[in-house]
């Protein structure tokens, strides 16, 4: 019949357009889908390699963001090479070895991320909705375990030859290796815990907070809105990967402009000891103005563009590698 050669011949275009399609849509792998095993050993190792080439531009932008106007440095470069002069690429590092710690809040990140993404699933099919408050939940439980950690490793951080950045000075030399490195760390706590109690290691954990939560809470419904636009106007056959690495860093960019106000009042907390998210507002903008609030915003969306990237490829590439064995042939890369 003329008919069923017609049907027979519009068939084959209809399953041709229904795998392109499928190709261009982007297929989140759940929580239930995972290798768990896999998932975190990987994903330790990946977090481990991105810290440690990311972690300079970390102790510059809190030191741009705790000095007074351009005392000291004048810019993310500007830092970078005065450091690196003066104290030498184990400068760049002060405080890493007790920042490793927050691998720990990493693992707890991802996994309530994974999890209340599942549980909202029950009440809402929406990607935008399941990304935005498992972002929220997730940062509200990796912060409760990371800010003692920062408390620390930024005091650390401040330590330079010279005059001193922060409230507490290391006793003895800043060469930072070996013992001395452990014993810098143990002199800063104990400085902690004489003045603050402690109550010291929580200073700025409600401007962390209010810093981090909206800063996820804003990063992965970007994230998936960039990677989606990306999608249509990428060729059908590339790689989603592509697009997903472009689309961290724009979604980064995007919160890192909406959240730096509070980054920077929440280092200013933490490392001058204030105990007022108000009143470090209020003397910021009587002293440097509404620029201030942007102080380290290029040295944060320097850190966070490599990063972001390793960190998307990264957990694109660590969720397919624990994808478990009988999903892999399901799925479109």
């Amino acid at each position: 019949m003329p008919e069923d050669r017609e049907l027979a011949v519009r068939e084959p275009d209809r399953r041709s357009s229904d795998t392109m399609e499928d190709k261009r849509n982007i297929q989140i792998i759940e929580w239930e889908h995972l290798d768990k095993k896999k998932f975190y050993v990987f994903g330790v190792a990946m977090t481990m390699m991105i810290r440690v080439s990311v972690y300079p531009f970390t102790l510059i932008r809190t030191r741009l963001q705790v000095q007074k106007g351009k005392s000291l440095y004048h810019g993310t470069f500007d830092a970078f090479v005065k450091i690196l002069k003066a104290d030498g690429v184990t400068g760049l590092y002060r405080g890493f070895l007790v920042n490793t710690f927050t691998l720990i809040s990493g693992q707890c990140y991802v996994t309530t991320y994974e999890l209340t993404r599942k549980f909202v699933a029950d009440y809402s099919q929406s990607n935008t909705v399941k990304s935005l408050v498992a972002g929220g939940s997730a940062s509200l439980v990796a912060q409760s375990i990371t800010v003692p950690i920062d408390v620390v490793s930024q005091h650390l951080m401040m330590q330079r030859k010279g005059e001193k950045m922060g409230r507490f000075q290391v006793c003895g030399n800043l060469e930072g290796q070996g013992l001395v490195a452990f014993g810098q760390t143990k002199d800063i706590i104990r400085q902690i815990l004489r003045a603050d109690g402690l109550r010291g290691f929580y200073r700025g954990y409600v401007a962390s907070l209010l810093t981090y939560i909206p800063n996820s809470a804003v990063w992965w419904p970007f994230y998936h809105f960039y990677a989606e636009q990306l999608s249509y106007l990428c060729p059908k056959e590339c790689p989603h990967i592509v697009f997903q690495a472009i689309s961290g860093p724009l979604a980064a960019a995007t919160a890192s402009i909406l959240t730096n106000p509070m980054d920077v009042i929440r280092t200013r907390v933490q490392v001058e000891g204030k105990s007022s998210i108000i009143l470090t507002f209020k003397q910021l903008m009587a002293e440097e103005g509404p620029w201030g609030l942007m102080k380290g915003l290029s040295a944060r969306i320097i850190s966070a563009t490599p990063s972001t990237i390793v960190i998307v490829v990264g957990y694109e590439s660590l969720k397919k590698l624990s994808l478990r064995p009988e999903l892999v042939d399901s799925r479109h890369w």
